[in-house]
């Protein structure tokens, strides 16, 4: 049996992203290697599954695998390679990278000459900005360490890398309905120079909003340090006709008391340009929802998929009715 990550977590399965990055850091700083000296080994492994299940519940795309077809699924790279352009996979960020992103750059169990008055300051990002950074060291791959003399924290050995670098990106429906490529010009220093350059961001049909596409290590090139990652946050602009939640489209008709009581014709103009046509016979009743099944979003772990259209039907009632009109319905309609 795989992996339960909500578990491991201690969260329930519909946990948001406050609530897991709050149960994440309250088991991280627990299971931390610098905090259990006497226990490195065994706090190594529980800090990175910690870190694990911390990114595949983060992340939209990694999340729907795992919560469709588990762990397998994810090993098994049922959607492809992780936060990019290929879908969720097992490549997992570092469980140090995770820690720094979200502690500010450094471990809080270790002590440095930067808490004494020190400090590297701040460098510029690629996209404009700077940002602070903390230094990382010690035994296993984490943050921090115990190799110093005496037990005391050491500085690293080697290059440092800064935090990924987030903007988000803001897209259509209908972009993220059909895929697009969008272009994005950024300004970095390379070698101590100014450097402009194009990123192609290729974009899946059916991409989610919080999807993450990375571009490894272009942030500033500095001296004695590793460029950040520039990372782009899908993010999903509102839309006119249609409300999404998943991969189901749901979309509100007002019609009136006459076509709710005698039947109605719809014709719902649709994110890739075409007509869904929508016909019943039914009395439809307030606030009643009808299915119209592939008509919503694409499903991008299975091309050819679709979600569905949910229309969601309000009842437009006349303001006033004359009372022969009133009698005629008394002796039309049924009583019960």
């Amino acid at each position: 049996m795989g992996k339960d990550y909500y578990q491991i977590l201690g969260v329930q399965k519909g946990a948001d992203d406050n609530e897991l990055k709050k149960a994440y850091r309250k088991l991280a700083m627990k299971w931390h290697p610098d905090k259990n000296p006497d226990n490195k080994d065994e706090a190594a492994a529980k800090f990175k599954e910690v870190s694990e299940a911390y990114e595949v519940l983060t992340d939209p795309d990694k999340r729907e695998v795992y919560d469709r077809y588990g762990e397998e699924g994810l090993k098994n790279g049922m959607g492809g390679a992780g936060g990019g352009p290929g879908g969720p996979g097992m490549n997992f960020r570092r469980p140090e990278d995770i820690f720094a992103e979200l502690f500010g750059g450094r471990s809080p169990f270790s002590m440095d000459e930067d808490d004494m008055g020190g400090g590297f300051g701040s460098f510029g990002g690629g996209m404009g900005g700077g940002f602070p950074f903390g230094a990382f060291g010690g035994m296993g791959g984490f943050p921090g360490g115990m190799g110093g003399m005496g037990g005391m924290p050491r500085r690293p050995s080697g290059p440092v890398k800064g935090k990924p670098i987030e903007h988000k990106l803001g897209m259509s429906l209908e972009e993220l309905y059909a895929g697009t490529t969008k272009k994005m010009k950024i300004n970095r220093k390379v070698k101590g120079r100014p450097q402009e350059e194009i990123l192609e961001i290729q974009i899946k049909p059916g991409w989610k909003k919080g999807t993450k596409i990375t571009f490894t290590e272009k942030g500033d090139e500095e001296p004695g340090v590793i460029a950040s990652d520039i990372v782009f946050v899908l993010d999903e602009k509102s839309h006119a006709r249609f409300r999404r939640d998943g991969s189901d489209l749901h979309y509100t008709a007002v019609v009136s008391l006459v076509d709710a009581l005698c039947g109605v014709n719809l014709q719902i103009p649709h994110l890739d340009g075409s007509t869904v046509e929508y016909s019943t016979k039914d009395v439809i009743r307030p606030g009643e929802a009808k299915i119209v099944r592939g008509k919503g979003m694409p499903v991008t772990k299975e091309p050819g998929t679709y979600g569905n259209l949910i229309i969601k039907f309000e009842v437009r009632f006349p303001r006033e009715l004359s009372d022969p009109v009133k009698q005629r319905l008394r002796d039309t309609l049924p009583q019960s």
